[in-house]
């Protein structure tokens, strides 16, 4: 996959966010708050707990008063609005009193194995305000602010998979409901957005109170929907998928395995057409919705709608009731839309078909366990055959070119976050990270030039060292062939937001707005069934708001 492709990705019924709702809902799960003690002056803690068929997870939140001076989304600052952990099982109180000794404190505390997640959040200030302001005297809020934001709270980290302390992921990886990627990280978010919700009433309740003794508004559940938890993601996500090859290989191969099922289908039924239409329509007017201020998306979204218009010309035609539509449809996108409306449309094309694609959601996982040891046996001529095979396009650059190794990969020790900086114009090439395959498996290559073919991988390894990740990278490629990004990640003209949309994609999320190159707002789980809602509404196509209950774009 070239990094154009995959900064062009969608959400789809892979999406993490959308196979936790589909499971929940399925399997009938059933949510309580066991514990709200939060004071007028909105701190204190809550408890939200929700129970599948053989398993109760919690999300303990802690609610605290952020002076503005110290509201940050770095991943330096000290102290949130809200902070968050999510239990295994029902917390008691000895688990509470332990957990707001160490979550409001983030990096400085420490969570036990009891703790699948940690995390926190800031409230969108304005937003949050106008809010309260608004139920405390009586009234809703402004639908156009709710529209504008999106969110009343952001993330500004959700951690897992041993972080802090919390469990590693092999502690839960047999679990069905934890199966797929990232489902307890999602459940986190998930809750959390039932909690912010649940706090801004409380507020406006306390003010309401406060300032007459009045009784506050309910916020309507139809604009509560709307409003999903916020998160800002910068250069830290660009380097997982360059980080865990194996993981990204089994997300591409499972989304690639789902359209080619889809594609193979020699015809579509009347019932799956009606489906297709329906949510092409409701998709169609979400990407009107779709605000940023960021010229390279704004320009990508503008190519989107004509790519749009375009299909909706070409679907007036019988092309769904002839033989193998979905295959005549995607080789009809491959000759006329850009890469936004193919990927747009492969994500369409997978929605009518959840019966035969859903299975997929659980080869998408990788524990740590399959990273890939060296195998030091193989010949060198075997080892120069897979390169020539895998990375034919990073033998074909010429890595000598200022502008192909134009940038350097490195952590900000002020900061503690990955950075991208300018090899020519700054002395930090001595702390480069490993980023650049393409480049490290060309060098790899041509420091086998000499050696006879038959030597060992392991023989070349014992004088050249330094080539060890690079020998491991083609060797993985090897079995994984969707692991390696076909791009350039140091060159001049790298976009390091293309990495960060095809992770948040596999997420769930929508309207990307990215502020540059480097970071991107994205809102999680909006209009998404609060859970009181989950039995009685849609817990999978929430993503294709229903069009009466969008305003005019």
């Amino acid at each position: 996959m070239r990094l154009a492709r995959l900064g062009s990705f969608h959400q789809s019924r892979l999406s993490f966010m959308r196979i936790l709702t589909r499971r929940m809902q399925a399997e009938g799960w059933c949510f309580d708050r066991p514990v709200f003690e939060i004071g007028d002056d909105g701190t204190g803690h809550a408890v939200y707990s929700a129970h599948g068929p053989e398993r109760s997870y919690s999300l303990v939140a802690f609610a605290h008063d952020l002076p503005p001076e110290k509201r940050s989304d770095r991943v330096i600052a000290e102290a949130w609005d809200a902070t968050f952990a999510l239990f295994d099982g029902v917390p008691g109180a000895d688990d509470i009193a332990r957990l707001a000794q160490n979550v409001p404190l983030q990096e400085a505390g420490r969570v036990s194995e009891r703790e699948l997640s940690v995390s926190r959040a800031n409230r969108s200030v304005r937003l949050w305000e106008h809010v309260v302001s608004a139920l405390a005297a009586g009234c809703q809020p402004d639908p156009a602010q709710i529209e504008a934001v999106g969110y009343l709270m952001r993330t500004t980290a959700v951690y897992g998979s041993g972080k802090l302390g919390a469990a590693d992921r092999e502690m839960i990886a047999d679990r069905p409901e934890c199966a797929a990627p990232f489902q307890a990280e999602m459940l986190s978010v998930y809750l959390t957005r039932t909690f912010v919700r649940d706090l801004v009433q409380h507020m406006a309740d306390a003010r309401a109170r406060a300032r007459s003794g009045g009784v506050a508004a309910r916020l309507d559940p139809a604009l509560a929907r709307r409003l999903g938890i916020g998160n800002s993601t910068g250069l830290g996500m660009a380097p997982f998928l360059l980080n865990h090859p194996v993981l990204f290989n089994n997300w591409i191969t499972a989304r690639e395995t789902a359209l080619e099922r889809v594609r193979s289908l020699p015809q579509a039924s009347p019932q799956e057409v009606a489906r297709f239409r329906d949510l092409f329509a409701r998709a169609r007017r979400s990407v009107a919705h779709w605000q940023t201020g960021h010229p390279g998306q704004a320009w990508k979204r503008s190519v989107l709608i004509s790519d749009i218009d375009h299909l909706a010309g070409h679907l007036e035609g019988d092309v769904l009731s002839v033989p193998h539509p979905w295959d005549g449809l995607y080789l009809w996108a491959e000759r006329s839309l850009s890469c936004e409306g193919q990927e747009w449309l492969v994500s369409l094309m997978l929605e009518p078909y959840g019966a035969l694609v859903d299975d997929l959601a659980t080869a998408m996982a990788c524990g740590e366990g399959e990273t890939r040891r060296i195998a030091g046996a193989m010949t060198l001529g075997r080892l120069r055959q897979l390169v020539q095979r895998s990375h034919d396009w990073a033998l074909a650059i010429d890595w000598d070119l200022p502008e192909t190794t134009a940038r350097v990969w490195y952590v900000s020790e002020e900061k503690l976050e990955p950075r991208l900086g300018e090899r020519a114009e700054e002395p930090i090439a001595p702390y480069e990270q490993p980023l650049a395959p393409g480049r490290d498996v060309a060098a790899l290559y041509h420091a086998m030039e000499g050696w006879p073919e038959e030597a060992s991988v392991a023989e070349f390894l014992l004088r050249h060292p330094e080539h060890r990740h690079a020998v491991r990278r083609v060797q993985i490629v090897a079995e994984a062939p969707y692991a390696e990004i076909r791009d350039n990640t140091i060159a001049c003209d790298l976009l390091p937001i293309d990495m960060l949309r095809c992770k948040l994609s596999f997420f769930g999320a929508m309207h990307f707005d990215p502020r540059s190159d480097r970071w991107v707002r994205i809102c999680m789980f909006g209009n998404a069934p609060y859970p009181e809602e989950l039995s009685a509404r849609d817990g999978d196509f929430w993503i294709y708001p229903d069009p009466t209950e969008m305003p005019d774009a």
